[in-house]
């Protein structure tokens, strides 16, 4: 076992990140001491990490060696080498650049003394800048490197720990730019790791120097008097410096240096105008002085409603008259009617309501159809529960039809919470033709379309293994079924059952063979299902029984004789070779017992009770999981157990009732998938129907192409009956039939049509005819199957069916692809002999920000609204309290809520929610969603708040655009550039929206309105409009300058809309219009951008550099002459105090640092008597002297004569890329030593 020695200091950032990063690796942690390595160890520091027992021990010294060897056991040192790369990278950072400023600033508050002088005085200005760095880093992610904490988050976490513990660090005047390193360093110390090392950390409010605790212990022997003074004069020292400085900022003017305001935190503002419900909301009272979702989303949605902006009809006398843009035509994928949206339905949403929008402004005619799922068995087990809470009744006490009016009378209270969900996201939803799977005219889609495919015979009776839940007493879906992962034994919970059931083990024993002293020892993972066994299987292949041919095996338990069947499917290599075969609950068994004609032996009835079983008689009526112990008993009893050991399993658990799912023999109604699913790939191989992106056409072809028939009963009472009823008839001359023969089944629309076909089949008058209703009803995915023509009255022909069937587009989750969108593809070409869309986007799974899925055990399933208007950890907290998990699961779930979200979750805003999910949403991979990140997008709309409230105050109040965007020719550089820069974004935004490319969509939105309008165009116009009214050129220049920015502003917001609808109206109704009278009420009705209305093309180059002057030399006269036109906007843009152009022979002023603009000039900034040469020089000498330490140390480690034994070569590889990197940063450290003595 490996020994790890640190410091017992509670601050050796050092010795915290050894121990954090052993955390990591709980399996091989090693034991820790607090106290110096043994000398025979040649340990010169702590943390020393000591590996084995024995002589020969292999040590590492120093906190890089120890936390990356430690990293690496635990699989946080990257996942490849370009990852590993980074995380050294990162490491490299916090040691050279974090740890001196971090230690400067906060050393002497500790009471160290010693440390450098002029080190100290810079050193909180140099922790910002360093700071500032990280937090640009960080800005896009949410770990330094991959989408997990590793040594990187460690390292730079544990470099930083002693600031933020003890350095009041967010009252720092400008410390809102440090808003990612704060949220990843909170994200961070809440880790479980690192709490357990760290313990909870409370950041600084008030910074005060710290008493250092005496231990003799931990502080080594007490100080001598010599010691003592010389701390003393150092202490004197300090105090005189600190004194001096105070007096200097005394003797300061006032006027001399002007304190910035802090930033304010963004607040709440509410729309507090009266507005009836519908009406258009107040927009001549002056925008607020900052955004704020509250105030902005107030309204509009209603009246967007009222409008019928969302409506196929708008603006157009019929939706059948010919449209030359188009059609546009989606369903939304039914959400269940029981629950409420997630982030993952988020998601679906932003992107299909950001489609639908941009389509609408297309001018094409669009709908997008709501709807809601019935959602069967989710819905049952929610009312169910509900009644036993309230009343303390099951529904079997109630009755079918008395249950079924409660479910509907829980639907109307409570189903239409998803609805003011998807409202309050912006969904741009005709709510007038909104569908339940159980209303009228979709129910009778579903009758129709069972009785078409059951007399086509496509649907047809069978008996034959489905998933079995025995709490819900019903079949259940493959979806709803969850595979829970075991590594070995666990006891898990089952419903019905006071203690846990044991899984995750394989039991051995021994069946007898008929007529000799041999046995053959078989293992199974559930010892109870033997008692349904009806024979052994072995491989044909396998030498060890080819000797048993023929032979049988005896049942302990009674007088059956099983057969040794000999089939492929047997893995030789697993276990003794010999598997037994229980054709009756096995999916597997099922087959081998269909291929060599077995007995099939049911041992469960529906609620999970022994039957049919052998003796003794009171294995019947057993509970299957208390059979498994008392089989086991037995087994031992007759001495032909033979061992139980750990067993990697997958345990199938009902996603519903969380009961261990049984497979069971079930008469069912099927439907035969063969034809269909051969129809639905061809479509795709022939290139009739698209699927975006295409790795996704693997799975689809594997699916279709081995599919196999579907189980579409379910027995429940909440949804679809299925209209088949069995037949009795009252005559000699016809035998009984049974329930698996569906020769005695019949459908019909009303019992008296059933009642006619069954007297037609049997040749026998209607009154000898007894008919019985199946009790059951159709699996929900076959209502939603026929979602996209049964909401438009099929199979009556409506106007809606012919105008909008089929469809344009399918967008929604990968993880459907079969369950849903297969389905829908199959039933709309054998029903209506079209395929029901003609493109399929799936777009990836949302998991949280450490690449979880979305659970509530996990806590980290999160609703919407609580991102769009903000919640508290507390009241994160009481969702979960208020939920249906088990206590156990709701400590974990709070803990987990407690990691990620410490001070809750701040109020962002629909349009920042919308804009974060469109900007993950990567084609191909899963999106890692940090929930922290979409505050990042608040301040964008922020941002883009005051872009147009100084745009608008810079227009005026009697600006009047020209009635269409075009270029007058006189526009500036700047203009043309500006505008240019808008028609590449117009470009990029059609291109992105066609290939369903979500991220670049929105990168070329938020680059145009950050980086090209409000930092550059913006900056650049000040000055045109300081100096509008000096003469008539100037006001020339300003009136065509504010035409541009009208213009950029105006087509900006209507490029956002789709994305941002709520912020792009509120802007949007602030601007005058082009055509008073003829233009559109809404953004949400404009046209979208084209290229054609705003092409320009311009090339510009802009030199931003800092301040002072700016000595631009030029290759020649004409270069010069360019600069010298152009200067006003390079001084603005570079915010320099004067523009000197150059020619090739002037020389250039010295104590210049130079940057190359392009091959025709380059910049030559003034920094001479700005920066102290003297002290820049003497800081690099430090970092010289230390670079040069480094490498000695690393030099005389490498060259010890058994280093290449002892060290491991992954930490010698280390050793000497750590040497390449120290040896290139000297030598940039010199370049720079020389570049700054040249100023001197």
């Amino acid at each position: 076992m490996a020994t790890l020695y640190v410091s017992p200091h509670p601050d050796d950032f050092r010795s915290l990140l050894a121990l954090i990063a052993a955390e990591f690796c709980p399996s091989s942690r090693p034991r820790t001491i607090t106290e110096d390595p043994p000398a025979s160890l040649n340990a010169r520091s702590r943390p020393t990490l000591v590996l084995g027992t024995g002589e020969s021990d292999s040590v590492l010294s120093g906190a890089s060696a120890v936390s990356w060897y430690l990293a690496l056991q635990g699989k946080r040192a990257g996942v490849d080498t370009k990852q590993q790369s980074q995380v050294w990278q990162w490491l490299s950072f916090a040691d050279n650049e974090l740890t001196p400023v971090s230690s400067a600033v906060v050393f002497p508050l500790l009471g160290v003394m010693g440390m450098d002088k002029k080190l100290q005085q810079s050193s909180r200005a140099e922790l910002m800048r360093v700071l500032k760095v990280l937090d640009q880093a960080l800005e896009p992610r949410t770990f330094l490197v991959g989408e997990s904490v590793t040594l990187a988050d460690m390292g730079v976490a544990t470099a930083v720990l002693l600031p933020f513990k003890y350095v009041r660090m967010l009252s720092y005047r400008n410390l809102f730019v440090l808003t990612n390193v704060t949220r990843w360093f909170t994200t961070c110390i809440n880790q479980p790791q690192f709490v357990k090392v760290l313990g909870k950390i409370a950041l600084c409010e008030k910074m005060v120097p710290v008493t250092p605790k005496t231990n003799a212990a931990a502080n080594g022997p007490p100080k001598t008097e010599a010691q003592l003074k010389k701390e003393a004069k150092k202490r004197e020292k300090l105090e005189k410096f600190q004194q001096k400085k105070e007096m200097e900022a005394k003797k300061k003017p006032a006027a001399e240096k002007k304190a910035k305001p802090e930033k304010k935190e963004l607040g709440v503002i509410t729309y507090n105008v009266p507005t009836p419900s519908g009406d258009k909301k107040d927009v001549i009272s002056p925008l607020p002085d900052s955004y704020s979702p509250q105030y902005v989303e107030a309204a509009w949605y209603q009246w967007w409603e009222k409008q019928g902006f969302f409506k196929p009809e708008y603006g157009r006398e019929s939706i059948s008259d010919q449209n030359p843009r188009g059609i546009f035509m989606m369903c939304i994928p039914p959400p269940n009617v029981t629950g409420s949206l997630h982030l993952g339905h988020a998601l679906t949403n932003a992107i299909q309501d950001s489609l639908t929008r941009w389509h609408r402004m297309r001018g094409e005619t669009t709908l997008w159809n709501p709807g809601c799922d019935h959602a069967g068995i989710a819905t049952q087990v929610v009312v169910e529960k509900k009644l036993m809470r309230e009343r303390g009744m099951s529904r079997h006490d109630l009755g079918r039809e008395n249950f079924i009016e409660e479910v509907w009378k829980w639907k109307n209270e409570k189903g239409d919470r998803i609805y003011h969900q998807l409202k309050k996201l912006g969904s741009s939803l005709d709510w007038d033709r909104a569908c339940f799977t159980m209303d009228p005219k979709l129910s009778y889609a579903v009758q129709e379309a069972f009785i078409r495919m059951h007399d086509e015979g496509v649907i047809y009776r069978s008996k034959r293994l489905v998933n079995w839940s025995c709490s819900l007493n019903s079949a259940i879906s493959d979806i709803e079924v969850d595979k829970k992962e075991l590594t070995g034994r666990t006891l898990l919970p089952v419903p019905g059952y006071k203690e846990k059931v044991e899984f995750g083990v394989l039991v051995s024993f021994a069946y007898k063979v008929d007529g000799s002293d041999e046995e053959v020892v078989v293992a199974t993972t559930r010892i109870e299902t033997m008692l349904g066994d009806t024979a052994v299987a072995v491989h044909p292949a396998d030498s060890r029984y080819q000797h048993l041919k023929g032979k049988m095996v005896l049942h302990p338990f009674c007088d059956r004789k099983m057969p040794i069947v000999f089939d492929d499917f047997v893995d030789m290599s697993f276990g003794t070779g010999a598997v037994k075969i229980t054709p009756a609950h096995d999916h597997n068994d099922y087959e081998v017992g269909e291929r060599h004609n077995l007995a099939f032996i049911n041992i469960l009835d529906e609620n999970g009770l022994l039957i049919n079983v052998p003796p003794p008689s009171w294995y019947s009526g057993m509970k299957r999981f208390e059979a498994r112990k008392a089989v086991l008993q037995a087994l031992k009893d007759r001495g032909q157990f033979k061992e139980i050991k750990d067993n990697p399993m997958v345990v199938p658990v009902c996603s519903r009732s969380k009961d261990i799912v049984e497979p069971l023999l079930k008469p069912q109604w099927y439907v035969n998938c063969t034809d269909m699913g051969k129809q639905a790939a061809d479509a795709v191989r022939e290139g009739q129907l698209k699927i975006i992106p295409d790795h996704h056409l693997k799975t689809w072809f594997n699916w279709m192409d081995n599919i196999r028939d579907w189980c579409i009963s379910r027995q429940l009472w909440w949804g679809h009956r299925i209209p088949a009823y069995f037949v009795t008839v009252n005559d000699s001359s016809v035998k009984p039939g049974e329930d698996m023969d569906g020769h005695y089944w019949v459908c019909g629309r009303t019992e008296e049509e059933a009642r006619e076909k069954a007297a037609k089949r049997f040749n026998v008058s209607a009154d000898k005819i007894t008919l019985r209703q199946d009790e059951d009803v159709l699996d929900t995915w076959f209502s939603s199957g026929i979602f996209p023509f049964s909401i438009f009255g099929w199979p009556n022909e409506t106007q809606d069916l012919n105008v909008f069937y089929p469809g344009t587009l399918l967008e929604t989750g990968h993880d459907i692809l079969f369950f849903w969108v297969a389905r829908m593809v199959m039933m709309g070409l054998k029903l209506t002999g079209k395929l029901p869309f003609k493109e399929v986007y799936l777009h990836a799974v949302v998991r949280d920000a450490h690449g979880r899925k979305m659970s509530k055990s996990l806590g980290n399933v999160i609703d919407p609204l609580d991102v769009i208007t903000g919640i508290s950890l507390e009241g994160l907290h009481a969702q979960l309290t208020d939920s249906n998990l088990d206590p156990l699961e709701v400590e974990k779930a709070k803990q987990g809520q407690k990691s990620d979200y410490p001070s809750g979750i701040p109020e962002c805003g629909t349009d920042a929610l919308r804009f974060a999910l469109c900007a993950y949403t990567s084609q191909g991979r899963d999106i890692n969603l940090d929930v922290n990140r979409i505050l990042g997008y608040r301040h964008f709309c922020n941002k883009l708040w005051n872009a147009v409230k100084f745009a608008m105050k810079t227009l005026g109040d009697n600006f009047v655009p020209s009635e269409k965007a075009k270029l007058c020719g006189e526009e500036s550089v700047s203009d043309r550039w500006i505008l240019s820069r808008l028609s590449a974004a117009v470009g990029l935004c059609d291109a992105a929206f066609k290939a369903y490319d979500f991220p670049a969509i929105t990168t070329a939105i938020y680059n145009f309105w950050l980086y090209e309008l409000c930092d550059v165009y913006l900056e650049s116009v000040k000055p045109v409009f300081s100096k509008a009214e000096e003469d008539s050129t100037s006001q020339r220049q300003a009136l065509v300058c504010r035409q541009t920015l009208y213009t950029c502003l105006e087509v900006g917001l209507r490029l956002l809309s789709p994305i941002m609808p709520f912020v792009t109206e509120e802007l949007y109704q602030r601007l005058p219009r082009r055509r008073p009278q003829t233009d559109p009420p809404s953004i949400s009705v404009t046209s979208y951008p084209d290229t054609e209305e705003v092409s320009c093309s311009c090339t510009y180059s802009d030199c931003k550099m800092t301040h002072n002057k700016l000595n631009i030399k030029c290759i020649d006269s004409a270069t010069a002459s360019l600069v010298q036109k152009y200067s006003l906007q390079i001084q603005t843009l570079s915010y320099s105090q004067a523009i000197i152009p150059l020619t090739a022979n002037q020389p250039v002023p010295e104590g210049c640092a130079v940057a190359i603009a392009s091959d025709r000039c380059t910049v030559n900034l003034m920094l001479k008597g700005i920066i102290d040469v003297e002290k820049e020089v003497a800081k690099l000498m430090t970092k010289k002297g230390d670079l040069e330490k480094q490498m000695e140390k690393l030099t005389e480690k490498m060259s010890k004569s058994d280093y290449k034994e002892k060290v491991p070569v992954k930490v010698q590889e280390q050793d000497a890329e750590k040497l390449r990197q120290s040896q290139t940063e000297l030598e940039k450290v010199k370049e720079a030593m020389d570049n700054f003595r040249k100023m001197m």
